[in-house]
């Protein structure tokens, strides 16, 4: 008698199941043969590894378009995509197993990467789980929208269910709302606690309404990382990122040292945000051009803060290719990026906190930087960081930044030289 199949097992994964799944990548098996091996279909394992497999940008320095045709092409290098561009394939990476565990050629792979980790995928997983199910996922906006729905419809008689098959505008759940009713959510509408056939005793509703924020994924880009990148990559040059600002609230001065010359620039950002401050490596990539940006920006090394952490939106364009990597120092140790953190000294000596910035423009933080530019180091054997940056990449690279030469005797460091009244 020919033996039944087993049905798969319906429960989540495990941090044992992911170690299987790890070891089955890494050994090149399909996702069926995992999925066997786990008593998990296939569509599981595939979801598993696409959700919480990690991208690994490749090293962008010297090489800031890569094509399926790199090899045959006659135009090199390839500085920006042409009519017969078409984005480099794998068949591993891209389709089985979907990532390149043990791939023998990654070593001379120029491709952007995909690893599975199971420890980070179990410790993300759980993150998620505990996530999902703490407070509630509303807007205060929202939670008056649909408080304005339920309340009159509530003291017609009409039941949960009822109110929802026919306004399908309020986007949630059945057992939602009453588990909403239960903690009081919609109490200043008027709508109490019912009489339900499961009483839940639940933690009573605060005062806080706000979408969930997702805590900011550092895997692959911690300072740990870093170090093991500038090891495999000795010759990659270092930009280090950072924000100055006198007030919480804005405006801020968004900041790069390049490290090998000291040069610094700035852009003013109304607001401290991601998406604004990832606006400016879109900004340097048009202003330099294609191989300028990637001889000068292939490696940013910055902190945690919150301006900062979207990191996707600084390794790629808005086409999704790789531009840079992203890498972010430990917590509290600002100590992990000293050549941005030293040059802030040149910063406050000319823009002091208590100063309010709103009154500034960048074409005066262009003239900030400078004079600041045009300072001369100890540290450069008293050459300044223009002199050393325009004599490493031209005189076009800072144009193109908006940073010219100060003669050294009309050089300034006071608040005069941008703030018209001081403070």
């Amino acid at each position: 008698m020919k033996k039944k199949p087993q049905k798969p097992d319906a429960t989540h994964l495990t941090l044992d199941e992911r170690k299987i799944i790890e070891a089955g990548v890494g050994n090149g098996a399909t996702k069926a043969d995992i999925g066997r091996t786990i008593r998990k279909d296939a569509t599981t394992v595939a979801k598993e590894i696409r959700k919480h497999r990690r991208l690994v940008p490749r090293n962008t320095y010297g090489r800031p378009v890569l094509c399926e045709f790199r090899k045959t092409c006659p135009t090199k290098p390839c500085l920006k995509p042409c009519e017969t561009y078409q984005a480099p394939r794998c068949n591993r990476r891209d389709r089985s197993p979907g990532v390149c565990n043990g791939c023998s050629k990654r070593a001379k792979c120029p491709m952007d990467k995909y690893d599975y980790n199971a420890v980070v995928a179990d410790e993300t997983y759980r993150k998620d789980l505990v996530a999902c199910r703490e407070g509630i996922n509303l807007t205060a906006d929202e939670r008056e929208r649909y408080g304005k729905v339920l309340a009159p419809l509530l003291k017609q008689g009409q039941s949960v269910h009822q109110i929802l098959s026919a306004h399908p505008e309020v986007a949630l759940g059945e057992r939602t709302v009453y588990a909403y009713i239960e903690s009081g959510v919609f109490k200043e509408f008027g709508v109490d606690c019912f009489s339900l056939k499961e009483q839940v005793g639940r933690k009573q509703f605060q005062q806080k309404y706000k979408k969930r924020k997702e805590p900011a994924n550092y895997a692959g880009r911690r300072y740990e990382d870093f170090l093991r990148f500038c090891e495999e990559n000795p010759d990659t040059p270092i930009t280090e990122m950072d924000t100055v600002w006198n007030d919480p609230a804005g405006p801020c001065v968004q900041t790069f040292i390049f490290d090998r010359t000291g040069f610094m620039i700035g852009f003013l950002h109304k607001e401290k945000t991601s998406a604004s401050m990832a606006k400016t490596i879109g900004l340097l990539q048009q202003q330099l051009g294609p191989e300028s940006f990637s001889r000068l920006l292939p490696l940013l090394l910055t902190d945690r803060g919150p301006e900062f952490e979207m990191w996707n939106l600084f390794e790629q364009d808005a086409a999704g290719a790789t531009r840079l990597r992203i890498f972010y120092c430990d917590a509290m140790q600002s100590n992990q990026k000293p050549r941005v953190e030293n040059g802030h000294n040149y910063v406050r000596e000319i823009m002091p906190n208590g100063y309010p910035l709103e009154q500034l423009t960048q074409t005066l933080i262009n003239r900030m930087f400078s004079h600041i530019n045009s300072t001369p180091r100890r540290i450069l054997n008293d050459k300044t960081p223009f002199e050393l940056f325009t004599f490493f990449h031209g005189a076009d690279a800072a144009k193109a930044l908006a940073i010219t030469e100060i003669p050294r005797d009309h050089v300034m460091l006071k608040p005069e030289l941008i703030f018209h009244k001081p403070r």
